[in-house]
């Protein structure tokens, strides 16, 4: 058989006549279509073709247990995102979620009520506190918070720097009126990774790399919705344009600036220090 221009995605497609599979068949093919169209539509050369499988096994061979270039990957292109917005969908009231990334990890520490979680990390001392609740309005008692973030000077997760021991990184639990409370570093500004594939991408691109100030919180609770989302800084410079385009105005929070003295937890601190508060609202399952 002939395997004409105009008549090969058809003869691909049809190669999956006998797949069992309704949902994966219907993504193939679609994904299949559109990638034939691209290429028409670019008229890409065989060169162009393998620079972008170049690419891809670079981004691959860049991955590894700390770290997921695709995942990078997605999130500059606004991928990510987009799967976001259409798979969490939830209703009003309830706290908007954003980007995974690419530095979580599992099996973080477990903390109690207002501990330290920067661990020595780098930064400003900072303290943050708010509630978890569902959209009814009633607290939600021992909700998990991941919580993750880079240090506060020059913005890195502990899995970035070599032999690095954990920081700004654990979970905590809400008290019985859906209270919680840490105390991290303020987080600051930074880019993401640019040593690889992706970093060659927005280069080429003409974009800059950088992230806003946030800091990573994943919630759980039984018969609520997992939340993934971020507490961002207000006023950071690059809001506007996060390289992942993760903002949402809703998430943005000013991080009051405080001398030294009396801290949210009890306490007290011998230099100068920062409060946030966030209230956390969780959909229901």
């Amino acid at each position: 058989m002939k395997f004409e221009e105009g008549k090969l995605t058809d003869a691909v497609l049809a190669r999956m006549q006998d797949c069992d599979d309704p949902r994966f068949k219907t993504i193939m093919t679609s994904l299949i279509r559109h990638l034939h169209d691209f290429v028409r539509d670019v008229e890409l050369t065989e060169g162009e073709w393998f620079e972008a499988i170049q690419w891809l096994t670079a981004t691959g061979q860049k991955c590894d247990d700390k770290r997921q270039e695709y995942i990078l990957a997605s999130d500059t292109l606004g991928v990510s995102m987009l799967v976001d917005a259409i798979n969490h969908r939830f209703p009003a009231g309830a706290t908007e979620s954003t980007v995974f990334g690419p530095f979580f990890v599992e099996g973080a520490a477990d903390f109690e009520k207002w501990a330290d979680l920067s661990n020595g990390a780098k930064g400003m001392p900072c303290f943050m506190s708010g509630t978890v609740r569902g959209t009814d309005g009633k607290p939600i008692a021992n909700a998990l918070i991941d919580v993750w973030q880079s240090d506060g000077e020059e913005g890195l997760y502990d899995v970035q720097v070599p032999d690095g021991e954990f920081y700004c990184r654990g979970r905590i639990r809400t008290d019985a009126e859906g209270r919680y409370g840490f105390r991290t570093v303020q987080p600051t500004s930074y880019p993401v990774p640019v040593d690889g594939p992706v970093g060659v991408m927005l280069t080429k691109m003409g974009r800059h790399p950088m992230r806003p100030a946030h800091v990573h919180t994943m919630i759980t609770a039984p018969g609520h919705e997992r939340l993934t989302t971020h507490v961002f800084v207000k006023g950071d410079p690059y809001l506007e344009s996060d390289a992942v385009f993760g903002v949402k105005e809703s998430l943005v929070v000013e991080f009051t600036q405080n001398p030294a003295g009396a801290t949210p937890d009890g306490g007290r601190c011998d230099r100068p220090f920062s409060t946030a508060t966030y209230d956390f609202v969780l959909a229901k399952s």
